[in-house]
């Protein structure tokens, strides 16, 4: 009995819910500006360190002492990427006119091998920045990570550049359908308040609840049009 009469209550003004809905439909079909088209390139490297012996002693070379090493090198390398000072290196190898790419940069570390993933919006300069990003790591990784001594970290690139498009976010997918139903909801809530501020008798159980004895009803003339801001007329 309670759904029926909450289905009554929005019936009644659903002309504002679908009034509040269809002005957020054309707002949002005026303002609304499709994401930007973003790229992301992928590079994988493998991590190892050359082994130094120490002087003046006896040195027994034990490789596992080495992958050992270079897994924590590799930690520390991928750290190194994420931050803005291997963006501000690969930045300076691109020239002066390069973008800032504070934010463009991300690494994961599996095993022995480190991936390079990198955000960009046009994929021409995101090929010149995956090349300047690799030249960097080769050559000038020693300076992202702690003191190594004689220690010489090693890249070898295993995976080139692979750019390809970001399909689109869940956040942007669900944006106009979130922007609508939450319309929906609002003119809904609407309908409840406008219903509760309502004092006026609407039907018989009202005029019950109050006390009052209903002798007769007349019903409504349903073939008589009404707009919706008009009252239901006997």
């Amino acid at each position: 009995m309670e759904l029926r009469l909450y289905w009554q209550i929005v019936w009644k003004r659903v002309w504002l819910v679908v009034s509040l809905v269809g002005i957020v439909a054309v707002i949002t079909m005026v303002t609304y500006h499709p994401p930007a088209t973003a790229y992301t390139a992928t590079l994988r490297f493998n991590v190892g360190l050359l082994p130094v012996p120490p002087t003046g002693a006896d040195y027994t070379y034990n490789p596992l002492d080495t992958w050992m090493a270079s897994e924590y090198l590799m930690d520390d390398l991928a750290s190194a990427v994420r931050g803005g000072t291997f963006a501000a290196a690969v930045q300076s190898r691109l020239g002066v006119a390069a973008p800032p790419l504070a934010g463009a940069f991300g690494a994961a570390t599996e095993h022995r091998v480190l991936s390079v993933y990198i955000t960009w919006g046009d994929a021409a300069q995101l090929a010149d920045i995956a090349n300047a990003a690799v030249a960097v790591l080769e050559e000038d990784s020693d300076t992202f990570v702690g003191p190594l001594g004689n220690a010489q970290p090693v890249l070898r690139l295993i995976d080139p550049p692979v750019i390809f498009p970001v399909g689109r976010s869940l956040k942007q997918k669900l944006d106009i359908p979130l922007r609508l139903g939450l319309a929906f909801i609002a003119g809904v809530a609407l309908t409840f308040l406008l219903d509760y501020l309502d004092t006026s008798l609407r039907d018989r159980s009202e005029a019950e609840q109050l006390g009052l004895t209903v002798l007769g009803e007349i019903p409504p003339l349903p073939e008589r049009r009404r707009w919706p801001w008009q009252r239901r007329l006997p």
